[in-house]
C-alpha cells in the first residue's frame, strides 16, 4: 500500500520518522487551544477539534497521497481567527467565524479539483507571498511577547517593556532561552521539549499545578460547531465575511502548496517540476480545514516540521499514519495539556520562535525595486500594527498593481491581482473590518 521498497525505506524507518515529525509539531495541541480560547472558544473544544482535524488531514495525506507530510491547524491562521475575525464585522462570535473557515475549506476542496488552484498560485506575486509569510511571523511573535507580558500596553507609545522581575516574565525568558538552546543544538522536538522543561520550572516556582489530573476521555463540550453547511454559507453572506474567507483561502493555498513542494523535494519525491498525486495531497488539507471547522478549530495546513521526519528517513504515508496514531493517543491527555496551557510563559516562547522562523521569508523579498518591495513591506508592517492579517494582505494587493501602473509595468500584473485589488479596496472602504 505504501510502496516501501519502491521508495527505498522500511517499516522501522517510517515509524521513527513519524515519531520525529510528531514531536516537532505536537506543540500545536497546546498552543492552538491557548490562542483560540482568547476568542472565547472552550479549551476542551479546541483541544479535541485540533486533534480531530490533524488526524483527518494527516490520514488523508498518508492513505490518499502516500506522502510523509503531516497536517494540523496552522500557526498564524489561528491568530487571525482569534484576534482579527472574532469580534470584528459587527461583533461576530466564534461560531460565525467557524462558518467562514468551513466555507473557505469547501472552496479549497473545489479549487483542489480544478486547474484554477494552480492559476491562483501563479497569479500571486512572489514578493507578496514572502511578505505575507513574514508579516504573519511578526504578528504571532508579537502575540507571544504580549501574552507573556514581556511587552505591555503603554498610554503614549502603545507598547513598552514589561516588568522583567515578575515571575511569569522570568519564566517566559527561561523558556525562551531553553528552547533556543535546544534548537541551536538541532534537537528534534525542541519546541515540545522546551515546553516540558519550562513546565518543570513553572511547577517548582509554584505557577503550575495539576488539580484535574493528567488523563481524561476527550470530548467536545459544545458538540458540532457547524451542523448544517447551508447555515454556514448563510452566515458568511449575512455578515459579509467575503474578505475573511478569501484571506483564509489565500494564505492556506500558497502556504500549504509551498510546504508540500518543499518537503517533497527534500524527500526526492518530485518528478521534475511536478508533484505526483498533488490533487490528493491538496484535498488532505482542504478536508482537514472543513472537518476541523465543524468541530471547532481554525484552518489546517501542511506542516514544515514534516521535513524533520523526512530527514529521519520518512518517504511514504506510513510516516503520516504514525503521526495520526500519536495524535489520537495525545487526545487522552487533555487535563495535562489544559494545566500547561494555562501558563502563557510555557506556550508563548513557541509563538515567538515560530514567528522568527517565518520572518526568514523577508530575505526573499526583492528590496532593490520599489514597486516590488514596498507592497511587501506594507504587508509586513501592517499585520502586527493593525492586528489583522486580512488588512495586511489587502493593503499589499491594493498597492502592488498601483505601483506597477505608475512604473509603466501594468502588463506584468496578472488580471486576477487587479480583481483582488478592487475587491479588497471595496472591502476596506465600504465593509466593516
Amino acid at each position: 500500500m505504501f510502496k516501501l521498497k519502491e521508495n527505498n525505506t522500511n517499516i522501522k524507518t517510517e515509524f521513527v520518522a513519524g515519531i520525529t515529525t510528531f514531536l516537532t509539531m505536537v506543540y500545536i495541541v497546546i498552543v492552538n487551544p491557548v490562542i483560540l480560547s482568547d476568542a472565547g472558544v472552550p479549551f476542551e473544544q479546541v483541544f479535541t477539534a485540533t486533534i480531530i482535524a490533524s488526524i483527518v488531514g494527516t490520514l488523508w495525506m498518508a492513505l490518499g497521497a502516500n506522502y510523509p507530510i503531516a497536517i494540523a491547524p496552522g500557526m498564524g491562521l489561528n491568530a487571525y481567527f482569534a484576534y482579527s475575525v472574532v469580534g470584528s464585522h459587527g461583533g461576530i462570535d466564534y461560531q460565525t467565524a467557524f462558518a467562514a473557515v468551513f466555507v473557505a475549506g469547501i472552496i479549497f476542496v473545489i479549487l483542489s479539483l480544478t486547474p484554477f488552484r494552480e492559476k491562483l498560485i501563479e497569479a500571486i506575486p512572489e514578493n507578496l507571498k514572502h511578505g505575507i509569510t513574514a508579516g504573519i511571523g511578526l504578528f504571532i511573535a508579537f502575540i507571544g511577547l504580549r501574552l507573556t507580558k514581556i511587552i505591555v500596553p503603554h498610554p503614549t507609545n502603545l507598547v513598552a517593556l514589561g516588568d522583567l522581575h515578575s515571575r511569569p516574565v522570568v519564566l517566559a525568558l527561561i523558556g525562551l532561552a531553553v528552547t533556543l538552546v535546544l534548537m541551536a543544538l538541532n534537537v528534534n522536538g525542541a519546541l515540545f521539549f522546551g515546553m516540558i522543561i519550562t513546565g518543570i520550572f513553572a511547577y517548582f516556582m509554584g505557577l503550575l499545578s495539576f488539580k484535574e489530573g493528567f488523563v481524561a476521555t476527550p470530548h467536545l463540550p459544545e458538540g458540532l460547531m457547524i451542523a448544517n453547511p447551508l447555515t454556514a454559507f448563510g452566515d458568511v453572506f449575512q455578515h459579509s465575511l467575503y474578505a475573511v474567507v478569501f484571506s483564509f483561502l489565500l494564505v492556506t493555498i500558497f502556504d500549504t502548496t509551498g510546504t508540500m513542494i518543499g518537503v517533497a523535494q527534500q524527500a526526492g519525491l518530485m518528478k521534475g517540476k511536478s508533484m505526483p498525486r498533488a490533487r490528493q495531497a491538496l484535498l488532505a488539507d482542504s478536508f482537514g480545514t472543513s472537518i476541523g471547522a465543524m468541530f471547532g478549530t481554525s484552518p489546517t495546513t501542511a506542516y514544515i516540521e514534516s521535513s524533520a521526519g523526512v530527514a529521519a528517513g520518512g518517504r511514504t504515508g506510513l510516516t503520516g499514519l504514525t503521526v495520526a496514531i500519536l495524535f489520537a493517543a495525545a487526545a487522552f491527555f487533555g487535563p495535562l495539556v489544559g494545566a500547561v496551557s494555562g501558563i502563557s510563559a510555557i506556550t508563548a516562547p513557541a509563538l515567538i520562535i515560530v514567528g522568527s522562523l517565518m520572518m526568514g521569508a523577508i530575505a526573499q523579498i526583492n528590496w532593490s525595486e520599489l514597486d516590488e518591495a514596498f507592497p511587501a513591506f506594507l504587508v509586513v508592517l501592517s499585520m502586527p500594527l493593525t492586528s489583522s492579517i486580512a488588512t495586511g494582505i489587502a493593503l499589499g494587493f491594493i498597492s502592488y498593481p498601483l505601483l506597477k501602473i505608475i512604473k509603466g509595468k501594468a502588463k506584468e500584473v496578472h488580471p486576477l491581482v487587479y480583481i483582488f485589488a478592487v475587491l479588497f479596496f471595496y472591502q476596506l472602504t465600504f465593509l466593516p473590518h
